[in-house]
């Protein structure tokens, strides 16, 4: 599954005015982002409020994201929750065929103990389709430890890759040290991306990158290249501002980010609103400057 390295981008769902799917910014976003060297787009994850999208809806956004691209560049399909069994059955129930695999979020809410988890994805292994495990301790509750990946990684082949986004990067370093022959980490915070690349990590599921994709995966690429110089200089262009598109929640800071450039306009859905007068100056002011 060497084909998901690299850059792919966590894309955001435009709206419209009326809080309906802007499917003509979808389109510009779509061919924005192949346009200038991402490297795979993952649709329906956090950050494009999934969460927040009617069943039909999710159809219709898949759909669309599909013939846009038209088999240009690979496709990760976000499917979880915290039912396991009602995840398991949508993962084996989807129409799979245009996508390389499915990222599933670890259960949020109910806090399982790491055994808990283990046993999760070991029922969501036993579908038997590609699955990228999706550790993001700040929005579900609990870490899914190294060592509990590391178990799953070692017993279920088709458990290929994590995006990690715990907040310590010591275990980031913990999984690319004991992983199994096969195994990809991915970094799930655009922050620690260039660290963890040099460390031997694939690159990322970026938020950042959709807004600056040819600069992002460009420092990607240099850092595979091992030229550590220049691909820190890139990070270090554009790290206030991955700080600042986090600052209020995630995705009201890229949606300004995008707006400004002209791609999508600026809509979130309850229960989140878009950025507030300050942080949209503020990241205004950034773009100015990169």
């Amino acid at each position: 599954m060497s084909i998901l390295k690299g850059v792919g981008v966590a894309l955001v769902t435009p709206f419209n005015e009326d809080l309906s799917v802007d499917f003509d910014s979808l389109t510009k976003l779509v061919e924005y982002n192949i346009e200038n060297g991402t490297n795979y787009l993952v649709v329906l994850g956090t950050t494009a409020e999934a969460a927040t999208l009617s069943d039909e809806e999710k159809k219709q956004v898949i759909g669309h994201i599909i013939k846009v691209n038209n088999k240009r560049l690979p496709l990760v399909l976000g499917i979880g929750g915290n039912n396991t069994l009602e995840v398991k059955k949508q993962i084996e129930e989807a129409d799979l065929s245009a996508f390389e695999a499915v990222l599933s979020v670890s259960p949020y809410y109910n806090k399982p103990n790491q055994e808990g988890l283990y046993q999760h994805y070991k029922a969501l292994a036993s579908t038997g389709k590609n699955i990228l495990i999706y550790n993001v301790p700040s929005r579900t509750g609990q870490n899914v430890e190294a060592d509990t990946t590391l178990r799953l990684a070692k017993e279920f082949p088709n458990l290929f890759m994590i995006k990690e986004a715990a907040p310590n990067i010591l275990q980031y370093f913990d999984i690319l040290r004991k992983k199994p022959e096969g195994f990809s980490l991915v970094s799930g915070d655009d922050e620690y991306t260039l660290p963890v690349t040099l460390a031997g990590g694939d690159g990322v599921i970026s938020v950042i990158g959709q807004g600056y994709p040819k600069e992002f995966s460009t420092m990607v690429q240099l850092a595979f290249e091992g030229k550590v110089k220049e691909a820190y200089e890139i990070h270090n262009k554009l790290v206030d501002m991955t700080r600042l598109i986090f600052a209020e929640g995630n995705p009201c800071g890229i949606k300004v980010v995008l707006a400004e450039k002209g791609i999508i306009k600026n809509y979130l859905r309850l229960p989140l609103v878009p950025a507030s007068e300050a942080l949209y100056a503020k990241i205004k002011a950034e773009m100015s400057k990169i």
